[in-house]
Order: structure tokens, then sequence, then C-alpha cells
């Protein structure tokens, strides 16, 4: 099957001949009807296999234009970064024809992005929040809203998007079309979908776990962080191949690490991206990734699915993700659109756990081969790699004090007190003496 056998008018035709894609992936043939036919879908598809394509196709070719240019068209992803790139993607698709786009997300100035949808627009791609914000101010009219998109659904929760998301499906119109695209079913996946789509048509390709037939996958044993460094090292240096390179850390402070560790060998060609690095330099360090000024990026987990670079030749893990999905997003940076890639993956004691969560994720196992000898195996030790002796404390009991005699004398008779009433006759008899008696007698 090709693209000309779906019923797609001209202008999208030749926008993908300009792109060079002729034969849609498999969710994006399966979805293309069912959304054609104005069905709630639900659709289970892994990183790179189009799905973002997958639902702008039916959408702008359903679109129509309208002299009152309010946007029709919602879409929700969880990142900054993928806010971008959808937006470039719909630009591409939308080359011939007079669809407006344009991306809104949190950290920039609101008021920017309110003077972009006043002057009229027909698709919005944003964040939840920044999108429920723009709802709620009344720059974006819910009332006009025919389609919400919501991408990477699993990751919208695991970022805490619930609220917004059920916020912003409660202010749309009853009469709007949901489209849905996660790569996992959770459980907590379900119960959103149960409350915001009327069943939904579900549509599964390639989910997550199933790994794709064009990378090649690898792991290799290797002790420590230091370690690892050395071994990063010996296979940037030795290994031709490795022309595009995306190098995953579990943490900003790992990340940052390697940064510093391999800045003196490849400045010119080594750029860092994670959440502490702000928009605008996070969006040049991807633009120069993909356009081949930068060789090697090392990111994290959290804008693993914003990652949207062709031609990356490697992916490397200095880590196994705890959560095996993240794994899966990690590699699937690599041999898209058909292209072969490869993961090479660094594990050491801590990462087994998490090593046979992946290989129960994908029904298969991760092969491992011997880290070559050339490389230098460090005893240096990172602070989090030290192990901690956990000793028991022993509670040592004093000996029960022996019984002992009175620990005070009795007071001599003259020092005790007795409580004797004194009267006033009294007291003068002790002062006055004999006189007083007299004194009394006369």
């Amino acid at each position: 099957m090709t693209f000309n056998d779906l019923n797609l008018n001209t202008p999208l035709l030749n926008a993908l001949s300009d792109l060079g894609f002729t034969k849609p992936t498999t969710i994006q043939h399966k979805a293309f009807s069912p959304i054609m036919s104005g069905q709630d879908v639900l659709g289970i598809a892994q990183t790179g296999t189009g799905k973002t394509i997958a639902y702008l196709l039916p959408l702008l070719r359903q679109w129509q234009f309208a002299k009152r240019r309010n946007p029709e068209i919602l879409v929700l992803v969880p990142t900054r970064e993928l806010v971008a790139q959808v937006v470039e993607e719909v630009e591409k698709l939308a080359k011939y024809t007079n669809i407006a786009v344009t991306g809104v997300y949190g950290g920039t100035n609101i008021k920017t992005q309110i003077m972009a949808i006043s002057a009229g627009v027909d698709v919005i791609v944003g964040t939840p929040g920044r999108l429920l914000d723009l709802i709620l101010n009344g720059t974006i009219q819910p009332k006009y809203v025919k389609k919400l998109v919501i991408d990477e659904v699993d990751e919208m929760l695991n970022l805490g998007f619930r609220t917004q998301i059920k916020n912003i499906t409660d202010l749309l119109p009853n009469g709007r079309q949901m489209l849905m695209f996660s790569a996992t079913i959770t459980e907590d996946v379900e119960l959103l979908i149960n409350y915001t789509a009327k069943s939904p048509l579900k549509i599964e390709a390639a989910p997550t776990g199933t790994p794709l037939a064009n990378i090649s996958q690898v792991g290799y044993r290797v002790p420590n962080f230091n370690t690892k460094i050395n071994f990063l090292k010996h296979l940037l240096a030795n290994d031709d191949t490795m022309t595009k390179v995306l190098i995953f850390a579990g943490s900003k402070k790992l990340a940052d690490e390697i940064h510093s560790r391999l800045e003196p060998i490849y400045e010119e060609q080594l750029a860092v991206i994670h959440g502490n690095k702000a928009q605008n330099n996070r969006f040049k360090t991807v633009a120069d990734f993909e356009n081949g000024v930068c060789r090697l990026l090392i990111a994290t987990d959290i804008v693993a699915r914003g990652l949207d670079v062709s031609a990356v030749s490697h992916v490397i893990n200095m880590d196994v993700p705890p959560v095996p999905e993240n794994y899966m997003h990690r590699i699937g940076r690599t041999g898209r659109a058909d292209k072969k890639g490869a993961a090479i993956t660094f594990i050491n004691e801590s990462d087994k756990e998490h090593k046979l969560k992946v290989e129960a994720l994908m029904g298969r196992k991760v092969p491992m081969k011997k880290m070559p000898e050339m490389v230098e195996v460090s005893k240096v030790l990172m602070q989090d790699e030290i192990p901690v002796i956990n000793m028991k404390i022993i509670e040592i009991r004093r000996p029960k004090a022996e019984a002992r005699g009175k620990s005070h004398h009795e007071k001599s008779e003259k020092n005790k007190k007795v409580n004797v009433k004194v009267t006033r006759e009294d007291q003068k008899k002790k002062k006055y003496g004999k006189r007083y008696v007299k004194e009394r007698r006369s």
C-alpha cells in the first residue's frame, strides 16, 4: 500500500512526496479510516512508528477553511520539545494548504502566544498547563474545538498532567472527537481513557516491548561509573560508525558529569540537554544535533520522548533505567525511518534487576559481550557507589544497682523539727523572763 491508496487530497500527497514518504507505516494505515470516520481512537504504538503523522494526516485531510479562524484542532503533548516537533510536522504536511499552526507551552511569555492565536490559527499544539491557561482566559474558545489529540498519554500521567487533561476535556464540547496515543496501557491510562473518550477503537501497532527490527542491541558488564567513562571514550575513539551518538544518563547530575569528562576531548562536538537547561538552549542543542553541528548529545529520560532526531547511528545507555518502558524510548531514538541503528548498554551490579524487567517487557534477552581488555577498569568509586555498611547497634545493658544502706544519717535530737504550738504568752515569757512574770502578778 502507498499513500496514494488513502483518501488524501493533492496538497497532502505533494507534501508527502516532498518529504520522501511513499508508504504508510502500520499505525498510519490502521488509524486513517477510523479517524476519518469521526470515531474516538486509542492508538498503541511506540516511538519511531510514525504515530504523529498517523493522526495528523486524517485531521488535516478533514480540515476546511473558515473565515473565522478559531482553532478546531488541539494537540496535547508532554514536553516543549515535542510541541516544537509536532508544529514542524504540521507545517511540513500543510505546506500546500492555508492551515495555520502555532505551539504553546509554559516558561515563555504568554502574551506572545495570545497574539499569535488572536491573529487566527487552525491547529494549536501545546503542553496541558499552558493550553488550560489559554482556554480559561478566553484566548481559545473551546466551543469551536472539534478534535482533541492527547499524545504520549502514559508520559503525560507520569509527569502529573492528569488534572489539567481532565479540566481541558471537561471544558470542550461533548461532540468533539478524541484521539489518544500511548506507548503503554497501564491502569492509570485506562482510567483516563474511560473518563475522556467514548468507547474508543483500539488500534495496536508495535507497542512498547516490541524490539524494533532495525536496532541491534548489546550489553556490557561494566563495574562502575569511572570504568563506564573509560569504555565510552574507547568506543567513541575507535568506532568510525558512531557518527551521531545519543548518550543517556539516569540523572541531570550524571549527565553533567559525563559532559565534563568528555568536554576536553570533544568540546566542539559535544552537547548536553536536560530539564535544568533554558528552553532556548534546549531547542538550539537539538537543532545542532539534528543538523550535525555536534556529534554527541547527552540526555536524560525526561527528554527522551521529546527527541525526534533523524539518522542517530548509536544510542549508548550509561545505565539501565528502572522503568523498562524508558529503555524502549531510549533505544527508539535510533533505527528510525527504515535505517539501521545500534543500542549499547553499560550494566553494573545495581542494573541487573532493571535489565531483567526490560527483557521481560521485550520478551527476549539483551545479548551480552565482554568488555575489551584494553579498557582500564577503575577502582575509584563515585560517592553513591560506595557500599553502605549497616552495622547492628548492640545495646549494652547496665548492671542492676546493688542494695545499699541509707543514703543519709539520722538528724541529731536538737536538729529535729517538731511542730509545737507556741502562744504569745510563752513568747513573752521567753523574751522577758522573770520581769514579765512579776509584772503580770502586779
